[in-house]
């Protein structure tokens, strides 16, 4: 019994990434492909890269697996897509890409294509991450400045988990509190900040910017402690956005029950009901 699925279109089987990789370069020919897909370049499409990442993480998150296999499809396509327009513009191809990756892996995995050994995962992550130590300190060389530990923190991660990286980065290098008792400490002294901007009060537009600045301050803190306690900041805050999720549509399904609008309550009873949704979760 054959269980290939057709294709859509006969003309365009898509059974392999080669398949994938000629109906991408068909949408972005000039002469009869997609007039959308034609005019995109990499800035355009960046942030389609970056959501595609983050419904792959939700269904992973929901375990949702049929879902995690569409979402997956759809990051491989942002993939091929970059991949595309570079080879349009000269700069390198698809295989290239492949190429790289593999080279990255098996030199980055040297106790498995060599002949290194490693104790346990801790230690491999140790050896990865000098190994990437020493990768930006070519690169820096080769750039001609200073390396950095900081180096290569991309700036478009979510402002959570770049905090995150770059403490831990900062910390293999012994900048970094021994306990989480310090940190807390912090913590109260960020707040106290933010609050002493609220009392001194001023120019509105001074206000809004020191509160900014301080606001950033404690929340660097919070993704401080949260390394320190060992908890993973992004999803910690993932967590608690879902919950949050959760309560607020059972509030919405209890005003709905007493036939009113939620803007009939004031916050005392809004209250009341986010207290039984926090029971009942």
């Amino acid at each position: 019994m054959d269980d290939t699925k057709p294709s859509p279109n006969p003309a365009w089987p898509t059974e392999t990434t080669d398949d994938l990789l000629r109906i991408m370069a068909k949408l972005r020919d000039p002469d009869g492909g997609c007039p959308w897909d034609v005019e995109q370049d990499f800035a355009t499409i960046a942030p389609y890269t970056i959501e595609e990442a983050y419904e792959v993480a939700d269904a992973i998150e929901q375990n949702d697996m049929e879902s995690l296999k569409g979402e997956l499809g759809d990051l491989l396509l942002q993939v091929v897509f970059h991949a595309q327009m570079a080879a349009e513009a000269g700069h390198f191809d698809y295989a290239d890409v492949v190429h790289g990756i593999s080279e990255k892996m098996v030199v980055r995995h040297p106790h498995v294509f060599g002949d290194v050994s490693v104790e346990d995962a801790d230690a491999q992550t140790r050896a990865w991450e000098d190994q990437k130590a020493a990768e930006r300190a070519k690169k820096a060389e080769a750039e001609g400045r200073t390396p950095s530990v900081l180096d290569d923190v991309a700036r478009g991660l979510p402002a959570l988990m770049r905090a995150e990286k770059l403490q831990k980065r900062a910390a293999r290098v012994g900048f970094d509190w021994p306990t989480p008792a310090p940190v807390f400490d912090k913590v109260r002294e960020e707040l106290d900040e933010v609050r002493d901007v609220l009392d001194a009060g001023g120019d509105p537009a001074t206000v809004a910017d020191r509160l900014e600045d301080e606001l950033g301050d404690l929340l660097f803190t919070c993704v401080n402690l949260a390394r320190k306690l060992g908890a993973d900041p992004e999803t910690a805050l993932r967590r608690t956005i879902s919950k949050f999720e959760r309560r607020f549509r059972a509030v919405e399904e209890m005003v709905a029950k007493d036939g009113k609008s939620m803007k009939d309550y004031d916050i005392d009873g809004l209250e009341a009901m986010w207290v039984k949704a926090k029971a009942t979760d």
